[in-house]
């Protein structure tokens, strides 16, 4: 085990997700017994005045407008990048190579030749000590955590279905702006690569199965949008939503929804499992709670509520009296927390860059298959091979 003391962070980008992690960094030693103290040390953007309220307000010691140097600084320890997906490749990659442990949010890259690399630099990195996790931070909700416990447990028996949905509707409005979540080359693809990695990594978390291949479907509703700042139109080059049936190893059969024009649907991911002997579901809008259908032969069972705020339920022990929920912000905390313990221990955190490389290989094959109306695009063995694999 690690005899640091500190560990100093450094974070490149401010704005949503930033906003999120620094919560986050700020409160993770607050309720979490970890060994070590947290600095926010500095963050990184690109607009100086902005940068520097958001400095303010967050909590951050100090301010750069070059990752470059803050990679370089001595007295950072951790890169914490919450940056367009275009960046997420070089940013990495130089991070690893000065051996500073790092957090990169999903999806992990743009492009499958990105993905690799990241993954090269991760496994090069591993063996001097150097530490790197993508930011899935959905597997740290308590529900979903006690769910994956449940099927580890075999309650659910041998798994046959698994339905996985991500709905939002935030690019509904025609008069919404163009920005880099609509421009194939910052983001890489829209709804799919925006909520459906997160999809897949779940679905790969709880069942320990990887996607074999896939058969898909993606649609872009709105193909023009206003620029923002301006009266001029831009093209819409990634989808709006986006439809896949996958068949995954060891026999399960699986269907993946994704859209961001779902009126109605602020943040719905919904997720059920159906097993030989039992099913589950989850609803992301309802995140303290967990539907268990146990059967037992009886026509007059349902599926029954879990409310998932016991101290010995996931991450549960840390904060609150059974019954006082948690939110969307607390998956972050968790995040850190378990980031931060495997450096501490010395072991590979999870998801692994190994881990969101093969759901970078998914996104491709969801989407050559949509392009070229391919059908069935099977996904390499060896990534299916290797779903315990850690970078």
């Amino acid at each position: 085990m690690t005899r640091v003391s500190k560990l100093r962070v450094g974070m490149i980008g401010y704005s949503f997700m930033g906003a999120a992690h620094s919560q986050a960094w700020r409160t993770v030693g607050h309720f979490f017994d970890i060994p070590v103290a947290v600095e926010l040390a500095v963050l990184c953007g690109r607009e100086e005045a902005a940068l520097t309220r958001a400095a303010t307000r967050m909590g951050w010691a100090d301010t750069s407008a070059d990752w470059r140097a803050v990679v370089g600084r001595e007295d950072v320890d951790i890169i914490d990048i919450c940056t367009p997906n275009s960046s997420h490749a070089e940013i990495s990659i130089a991070a690893l190579e000065a051996g500073k442990h790092v957090l990169c949010e999903k999806p992990l890259a743009t492009t499958l030749v990105q993905a690799e690399a990241m993954a090269d630099a991760a496994s090069a990195a591993r063996r001097q000590g150097t530490r790197s996790m993508v930011g899935f931070n959905y597997r740290r909700v308590p529900a979903i955590a006690l769910l994956c416990k449940i099927i580890g447990e075999g309650r659910l028996g041998r798994l046959r279905h698994v339905r996985a949905v991500y709905l939002q509707d935030w690019a509904s409005d025609p008069e919404v702006p163009l920005s880099w979540r609509m421009e194939a080359s910052q983001a890489g693809s829209g709804a799919l690569g925006d909520l459906g990695s997160h999809l897949i990594d779940l679905v790969a978390y709880l069942t320990g199965s990887r996607l074999q291949s896939v058969s898909a479907s993606t649609s872009t509703f709105i193909t023009q949008r206003r620029v923002a700042g301006s009266d001029a139109l831009g093209d819409v080059t990634v989808d709006d939503a986006a439809v896949f049936l996958g068949h995954l190893s060891d026999g399960v059969t699986a269907t993946f929804e994704t859209s961001r024009v779902a009126l109605g649907r602020k943040n719905s991911l919904r997720l059920e499992i159906n097993g030989s002997l039992a099913s589950a579901a989850f609803d992301l809008e309802r995140l303290n709670e967990l539907q268990l259908y146990e059967g037992n032969g009886s026509q007059e069972r349902g599926f029954t509520t879990i409310l998932v705020t016991e101290p010995d339920h996931p991450y549960l022990s840390a904060w609150w009296p059974p019954g006082h929920g948690l939110g969307y912000e607390h998956t972050f905390t968790h995040q850190a927390y378990e980031f931060l313990s495997a450096i501490v221990q010395e072991r590979d955190p999870e998801p692994s860059f190994a881990d969101g490389r093969y759901v970078q290989d998914a996104l491709d094959a969801v989407a050559r298959s949509a392009e070229s109306s391919a059908g069935w695009v099977d996904l390499p063995a060896e990534l299916i091979a290797a779903r315990s694999e850690v970078s």
